[in-house]
């Protein structure tokens, strides 16, 4: 069973040159796993939130691709708040934490590369449900 302690930032690789930059990302390699889905949050409002929710099984690399936000990971001990700004940095989310994502700028563009596709008996939506299930681990 994962901690907020087991998700952290990763650090991309940046190529710049004079027209700009590129950052790759490839699965088992700059991505710890198979990428199966690929989505994008945007246009959200000023004070909205997204995400209030857990996985049983899904790994996430969440990129802020433009502008900024905060996730926030909570494990039913321990939360930690991670502040995305830069598209050559990605948190990587293990299986089993519960995500909230706040204080969405303007513009900004949430890329999420997750390990497996939808699949609605992977999400825990209820937080109270969610502490129950950790504390069976």
């Amino acid at each position: 069973m994962y901690s907020v302690k087991d998700c952290n930032i990763i650090n991309l690789t940046k190529i710049h040159n004079q027209a700009g930059n590129i950052t790759v990302l490839e699965n088992n390699k700059s991505i710890p796993f198979q990428v199966k889905r690929v989505y994008y949050l945007y246009d959200v409002p000023m004070g909205s939130e997204r995400g209030g929710h857990g996985h049983y099984q899904l790994e996430q690399f969440i990129v802020a691709a433009s502008g900024s936000f905060t996730i926030v990971l909570d494990d039913g001990k321990d939360k930690k708040y991670f502040f995305l700004n830069n598209p050559s940095e990605a948190l990587y989310i293990k299986p089993g934490i519960w995500r909230e994502i706040i204080n969405f700028s303007s513009g900004s563009i949430c890329l999420v590369l997750a390990s497996q596709e939808y699949s609605e008996k992977d999400y825990i939506r209820d937080y109270d449900k969610y502490l129950q299930w950790k504390l069976l681990k």
